[in-house]
């Protein structure tokens, strides 16, 4: 079973995928991810190929007779790429060169424009799963691409709340974060020549760091050789200061959002940027979301940002230092 069914309580889909249960955990014979397995070309850096196990397809099955007058259901066309990040299966993105991170951000452009020509694609998003702790199966360093028939609701809220924020302030909302958190400079990680990084001051998770652009760009193919450069060099400079902070390789969901594709222009309100959520409060203690969070969208983080920013903030410049 493979399609879209509509929740009309949230006026959003969800994506009904039985095929991916058959998703394997670590193949105990090899990876496929590894150069020689023959699921991957034997020479690579990085590599975009077609998810075994996709939600969504360029050639979907028809829904099951299942839709009523209440409940509409949709064929589940999209598509779902896994994008290798290297060949070495003990690396990670903040172990990465940046020239080698580098040519990730190159692939995630090409992939980005590439998605955008099917015009039944609405958005295309670029993701991370890293660890265990929120459910990677395969430990070789990865990320996804999933390109949606339709804009995902996190995104419509950010969409709109931009849009609003423009409309009455002729200001852009995530410049205007940019600017305050500067400002204010307690919750704020790093910054680069192009790119800045902070907690926000509303972050639901202890670390959860976003990474935007100090330019108003809306995305990833707006930026320039000298954005893209320091986009791959913030990218390790964070994650390397999020394993330093606990002294272990550190899980997070990385979320890159950026404009919608064939859809409206929103170039002029939105504004690239990437999020992070990661689960951990200490070394080895979990944020759960619990029945507040899960149930009444009703977000509660247990630390103070201002505290865990100086935290990950000092993990970060002995990461760099150590890269030197």
């Amino acid at each position: 079973m493979a399609e879209l069914r509509y929740n009309p309580l949230l006026r959003d889909w969800t994506m009904v995928a039985s095929n991916r249960q058959k998703r394997p955990d670590m193949p105990k014979t090899g990876c496929p991810f590894c150069p020689g397995s023959g699921k991957v070309p034997d020479d690579y850096d990085v590599y975009a190929y077609d998810n075994d196990f996709p939600a969504l397809s360029s050639q979907p099955p028809e829904p099951d007779a299942v839709a009523t007058s209440l409940y509409s259901v949709a064929p589940s066309y999209g598509k779902c790429e896994v994008v290798l990040y290297s060949p070495d299966h003990h690396t990670a993105l903040s172990q990465l060169s940046v020239p080698h991170i580098r040519k990730l951000v190159d692939l995630w452009s090409a992939r980005y424009t590439a998605l955008a020509a099917d015009a039944r694609h609405k958005y295309v998003f670029i993701f991370e799963n890293r660890g265990p702790e929120v459910g990677v199966t395969m430990p070789h360093p990865h990320g996804q691409i999933y390109a949606y028939p339709y804009v995902p609701q996190k995104i419509r809220v950010e969409l709109d709340s931009c849009k609003d924020h423009h409309e009455q302030t002729g200001h852009c909302l995530l410049c205007d974060m940019n600017a305050e958190e500067a400002s204010f400079a307690k919750r704020m990680l790093m910054e680069t020549d192009h790119f800045v990084s902070y907690l926000p001051f509303f972050t639901d998770y202890p670390y959860g760091a976003f990474i935007s652009s100090k330019a108003h760009k809306s995305k990833i193919t707006d930026f320039t050789d000298a954005e893209k450069d320091d986009l791959a060099l913030i990218l390790k400079q964070v994650t390397a200061g999020m394993d330093e902070l606990f002294q272990r390789p550190f899980p997070y969901m990385m979320a890159i959002h950026q404009h919608p594709v064939n859809g409206e222009d929103a170039s002029e309100y939105y504004h690239f940027h990437i999020e992070f959520y990661p689960p951990l409060r200490g070394p080895q203690q979990i944020k759960y979301l619990a029945s507040s969070e899960t149930g009444a969208w009703a977000p509660c983080n247990p630390m103070a940002v201002e505290q865990t920013a100086v935290e990950l903030r000092s993990a970060i410049e002995k990461a760099k230092g150590e890269m030197a």
